[in-house]
């Protein structure tokens, strides 16, 4: 088979393996369509909090058709879709995995939607219902507004009943935040956050992938009793947090990473997931795939992510 691997930090480059066989607890699948993160782009630099030792596949999340099982392992799960978040493993042709992260898709899921739903609307569910307790009336600032996640916390604080203000680069990239949602743009390249958003009366939550100067003028836009959202740093600079401020406006900055609920909480993800799901099969819910590559131009499509060419998520399919 074919798989797209990282041999050592700082290279990946796709290879011929073998197909691998179920160990105790796992089973094998088929993959259907694999979904990119920044934190692929991380882990081939060895810098992501959860990259593995090389060599390694990359690929967080994907969907695909399970084919085997090994013994131990329910066999009615044999032929059945699944989506699956791994960590790894993705950008490949056949994977194994533990059976216990296998979750079945809604009847109307495809298989390249199931790959760029999990961590995308996982993150922006999480933290925006069970850690940040956004209510219906309050402004929502979003950063990063057309980006895997920025698009979904969109999406997800209209759904929860918020006024969503989306911040972006360039008005193309605003078009695809007001298609989701929006009600109010902000060009980041053309005009001043910090004063645009306190004009809109200010924000009450604030959803942060990006990190650098736009987390800095969020800060001075947030209303008293604000929480600002600490999701990642895409731009490349981690902000330092001026503790003064906090107490001043009572603002609570909170980090997250959905990805470590599996270990400590994960009914807290797969709670999450279920309300996702149903409100994927209502129709509420539809990821936005700017670009569907094949597995033998799976550098071309990281490419995409790293000179932030792409929208909303970026799959490939072996």
């Amino acid at each position: 088979m074919k798989a797209f691997r990282t041999l050592q930090f700082g290279e990946a480059k796709l290879e011929s393996c073998p197909i691998p066989t179920p160990k105790p607890g796992q089973v094998r699948v088929k993959i259907k369509a694999c979904s990119l993160n920044f934190a692929d782009l991380l882990m081939i630099k060895g810098k992501y909090q959860d990259t593995p030792p090389p060599p390694f596949t990359l690929g967080l999340e994907l969907s695909g058709v399970v084919e085997a099982a090994a013994e131990d392992v329910d066999p009615t799960l044999v032929g059945k879709s699944v989506a699956i978040f791994a960590g790894q493993g993705g950008l490949a042709e056949y994977g194994c995995f533990d059976a216990n992260l296998c979750v079945p898709l809604p009847s109307n899921m495809s298989h390249e939607h199931a790959a760029a739903f999990q961590i995308a609307y996982g993150t922006s569910h999480v933290a925006l219902d069970y850690k940040a307790n956004l209510r219906a009336g309050e402004t929502l600032l979003v950063l990063g507004a057309s980006g895997g996640v920025g698009l979904t916390a969109v999406e997800i604080g209209k759904r929860m009943g918020a006024t969503v203000i989306a911040c972006a680069r360039g008005s193309e990239k605003l078009k695809i935040a007001q298609q989701a949602g929006a009600d109010h743009l902000i060009d980041s390249e053309t005009e001043d956050l910090r004063n645009v958003v306190k004009s809109l009366g200010g924000a009450d939550v604030v959803y942060d992938p990006i990190g650098g100067d736009l987390f800095r003028s969020a800060l001075r836009a947030c209303n008293p009793d604000a929480r600002i959202l600490v999701i990642g740093f895409s731009g490349g600079d981690v902000p330092q947090i001026p503790a003064n401020h906090l107490l001043v406006k009572n603002v609570t900055a909170i980090g997250f990473y959905w990805g470590a609920y599996l270990k400590f909480k994960p009914h807290v993800l797969t709670d999450s997931m279920s309300r996702l799901f149903s409100w994927y099969e209502a129709g509420d819910l539809r990821p936005h795939i700017s670009h569907t590559l094949p597995l033998e131009r799976a550098e071309d499509a990281l490419e995409l992510l790293r000179s932030r060419a792409s929208t909303g998520k970026v799959v490939v399919t072996p």
